[in-house]
C-alpha cells in the first residue's frame, strides 16, 4: 500500500523546505501539499464599518486565488525536479484544518515546516507547528 503525506504550506521557505524533504524522504508516497485560508483574516481585512458582506465576499475570493496560485507555484517546482505532488486548499482554522485534513483523509505522516519561534514570541503567537504535533493522531516531522 502507497503511504500518503501531507505537508502544509504557505509562502514560507520553511514549507519550502518541508515539501523538499517530503520528497526526499518518501519518494514513494503520494504527496499532497495543503494550503489553509484562515477566514479570520477575511475579517481583519474588511473593519467593522462598511459593506462586511460585499468586502468578506472580495476578500475571501483574492485569499482563494492566492491559495490556487501558491498551489500551482509549488506543483511547478516539484514538476521541474520530475516528481508530481497533489494539490489542496481548505479554508478554516489553520492548526485544526491540518489535522483534520489529515484524519478525514488517512493520511500516513505529516511533513511541515517550522517557523523556528522561540522563548516568549512562541507563547504569545503560538504556533501552527506546535499544535498540530501536539493534536495530531499521525506522526508529524518538523522540518527547520
Amino acid at each position: 500500500m502507497r503511504s500518503t503525506v501531507l505537508v502544509p504550506i504557505d509562502d514560507s521557505e520553511r514549507s519550502s523546505e518541508a515539501l523538499k524533504y517530503a520528497l526526499e524522504v518518501h519518494p514513494e508516497a503520494t504527496i499532497t501539499a495543503l494550503y489553509v485560508v484562515d477566514p479570520r483574516k477575511f475579517y481583519a481585512g474588511t473593519g467593522i464599518e462598511g459593506s462586511v458582506t460585499t468586502d468578506y465576499k472580495r476578500i475571501q475570493e483574492n485569499y482563494e486565488q492566492q491559495a490556487q496560485k501558491l498551489l500551482e507555484k509549488a506543483s511547478d517546482a516539484v514538476a521541474q525536479q520530475g516528481a508530481e505532488i497533489e494539490t489542496e486548499w481548505v479554508t478554516g482554522a489553520v492548526a485544526r484544518s491540518i489535522v483534520d485534513y489529515a484524519i478525514d483523509h488517512d493520511v500516513d505522516a505529516i511533513v511541515m515546516g517550522s517557523h523556528g519561534r522561540s522563548g516568549a514570541s512562541r507563547i504569545l503567537l503560538g504556533s501552527v507547528a506546535e499544535t498540530v504535533t501536539r493534536r495530531s493522531p499521525i506522526p508529524v516531522t518538523i522540518v527547520r
